[in-house]
């Protein structure tokens, strides 16, 4: 077998093999991450507020996202409006994305984009 042929061979080995891992992934997280995702992608803004914070909040009536209690360890993710975020002086702003920062917080505030209607 020649030289290119055979790291071809190689090259498509590993890609099989990372494929074959990340749908087994997919599968043991029983979709949590697609559903957390999912979540982000609607929201404009994250911070990481205190526990009693975001009982409070969801006292108030806001909106606490079921995919929280599915991450291990379980957290509490809210979503709140900006304004109602602004109150709480606690809370620190994190980036939107699936980082070590934002799956450490025990407790999410999420706000969502303003619609103009």
């Amino acid at each position: 077998m020649s030289q290119t042929l055979e790291r071809r061979v190689r090259e498509q080995r590993a890609r099989v093999l990372v494929r074959s891992l990340d749908y087994r992934q997919r599968h043991l997280a029983g979709g949590v991450w697609l559903k957390l995702r999912r979540v982000l992608a609607d929201v404009d803004s994250a911070y990481v507020i205190p526990g009693d914070e975001a009982r409070k909040l969801i006292a108030e009536g806001h909106r606490a996202e079921p995919v929280g209690h599915e991450l291990d360890p379980p957290k509490i993710i809210v979503i709140a409006s900006a304004a109602r975020i602004a109150t709480i002086v606690s809370a620190r702003p994190v980036p939107i994305r699936l980082s070590g920062e934002l799956l450490a917080a025990e407790c999410l505030a999420l706000t969502p984009f303003e619609t103009t209607a």
